[in-house]
């Protein structure tokens, strides 16, 4: 079998895949708006469509959105502005992508193995990944390049005048900010800011590493090394202490999960690259980073001002963010000769749950967390690498919704996490029509429904289709697999197997 998206997989590579070319058109994470609409169609052609479980909880959030939008015109306590077109406008990109976000998942889901396999899947995201890191050495390398994009032309100045907007349809490659006390570079591309840019990276790596050193040869294995030797230089600069926690809270997840001697090898390696990073300048660069502070005011006072507005409206929110009075400095607004730092800050800006107090009010944010706390729960178990690796994910994306904005690229990529540990599991593929099914092969006639399927039940740890056990590696322990590949054995067409207790014929699609 080969690994080669099939047509019906175009959309989601043209997501992933051609990420850079969004970015450069000005679209950004808003091209799975534009996706879409493909991925509806090949999605409605094959109905009846499976859903995973948890999925209610997301329609439940959606359905949460609908109403906070009755809210638009309210103005709760501590805050000021207006009912205005930027308002609509806020409210309903976010509604559109939360609503792209279900037609993805489904989808995903939906498409067989044969269409678009696991392995397919994760390379795409870690083609994305080597994209990230390029994109973070030139953040550093040339933090002031930044261009305008056609979609950005084509729209007009009340829109892509909008600072939030701005963001997203204005490629940058770095932001320049005084983090430090003098201006310093955080890479930013090809993402919509530089918080984004960390948070996905961390993501992504979990991806790139799975997809080119766990499934990878000699050579993948090499450039992985390679790819995360670079990684670091762009990591240390991005001065993001999220990122660097996530980091070391993946760390911490591998060396739990994995065997023993594993575990030991990954601590050695993991120890000797910390000392010889903190004798070098880039570890200055972190104890400097640590020694200044200064936006923890700034985020509290953000997280307060949202809690104290969400409580008036906590089962709907306002259905879009709101602009404080003041700021963590002074109760004036908006900057000034005198004080450049004063401004407007919008609540709901320090994170995803935040947002959706704000936005949502209390209910959202449970829906939104029990969504990704409900998908650790069903599948921690998974112990393949594409399970642990999702699973891990997971449990970043409850980390960082306290300091992450999950709009809009990230909610992309937790999704296709979350789809990837759905498909991975023994009943989540639709069955392929490559082959007649096991029980009329051996008739010679077509089943009922006139249509070949391939009706073999799926294995508890599943192989990508591909027969064995190449998708398990050793280096991801998995209970009830045999790992030496060097005495694999394959039963015989038409001999017993034994699954679950069970014994049960060899199919014999599983030896053409």
């Amino acid at each position: 079998m080969t690994s080669r998206p099939a047509p019906a997989a175009l959309p989601i590579a043209a997501l992933l895949v051609g990420y850079p070319v969004w970015w450069a058109l000005g679209f950004g994470g808003l091209a799975l708006v534009v996706l879409a609409g493909p991925m509806a169609v090949v999605l409605w052609r094959r109905r009846p469509i499976a859903v995973p479980k948890g999925m209610g909880l997301w329609a439940l959030l959606i359905a949460g959105y609908l109403a906070s939008g009755l809210m638009l015109g309210e103005t709760p306590p501590g805050t000021y502005g207006e009912m205005g077109a930027g308002r609509l406008a806020g409210y309903a990109m976010r509604l559109a992508v939360y609503v792209s976000l279900v037609i993805m998942v489904l989808y995903l889901g939906n498409l067989t193995r044969q269409e678009l396999s696991q392995r397919a899947l994760v390379r795409m995201l870690g083609v994305l990944c080597l994209v990230t890191v390029a994109g973070g050495l030139l953040g550093v390398l040339a933090p002031g390049l930044q261009f305008t994009s056609p979609l950005e032309m084509v729209l007009p100045e009340w829109i892509s005048g909008n600072s939030y907007v701005r963001n997203l349809i204005h490629p940058t490659a770095a932001q320049v900010q005084h983090v430090l006390g003098h201006a310093a570079p955080r890479p930013e591309a090809p993402f919509e800011w530089a918080n984004a840019w960390g948070g996905n990276l961390s993501v992504l790596l979990i991806w790139f590493v799975v997809g080119w050193w766990t499934y990878g040869g000699p050579a993948r294995r090499v450039i992985c090394v390679i790819v995360l030797g670079l990684a670091a230089v762009p990591i240390v600069y991005s001065l993001n202490r999220g990122l660097w926690i996530g980091l070391a809270v993946s760390v911490a997840y591998v060396l739990v999960r994995v065997r023993t001697r594993t575990a030991l090898a990954i601590g050695a390696a993991l120890t000797a690259a910390v000392l010889a990073f903190c004798a070098g300048p880039l570890g200055a660069m972190v104890a400097q980073r640590l020694d200044s502070p200064h936006s923890n005011r700034i985020r509290a006072f953000t997280v307060e001002s949202t809690i104290e507005a969400a409580v008036h409206s906590p089962f709907i929110g306002y259905g879009n963010t709101r602009n404080a009075s003041g700021n963590y400095r002074t109760i004036t607004t908006g900057k000034t000769g005198w004080c450049a730092d004063c401004g407007h800050p919008p609540l709901g800006s320090d994170g995803q749950l935040w947002l959706l107090l704000i936005t949502q009010g209390f209910t959202g944010a449970a829906l939104y967390v029990a969504f990704f706390a409900g998908a650790i729960r069903r599948f921690w178990r998974d112990r393949t690498p594409i399970g642990q690796a999702g699973t891990l994910v997971m449990i970043l994306v409850l980390l960082y919704m306290f300091v992450y904005d999950g709009l809009v690229t990230a909610l992309i990529m937790y999704l296709v996490s979350f789809a990837l540990l759905w498909r991975n599991g023994h009943a989540s593929l639709p069955p392929s029509t490559a082959a007649p099914s096991t029980a009329t092969a051996h008739r010679g006639r077509p089943p009922a429904d006139g249509r070949h399927r391939l009706d073999v039940p799926a294995p508890e740890h599943p192989c990508d289709g591909r027969g064995d056990h190449r998708d398990i590696d050793p280096m991801w322990p998995t209970a009830g697999v045999n790992h030496d590949r060097s005495r694999a054995v394959v039963p015989e067409a038409g001999r017993p197997i034994r699954t679950s207790g069970t014994m049960t014929p060899a199919p014999m699609e599983a030896f053409r």
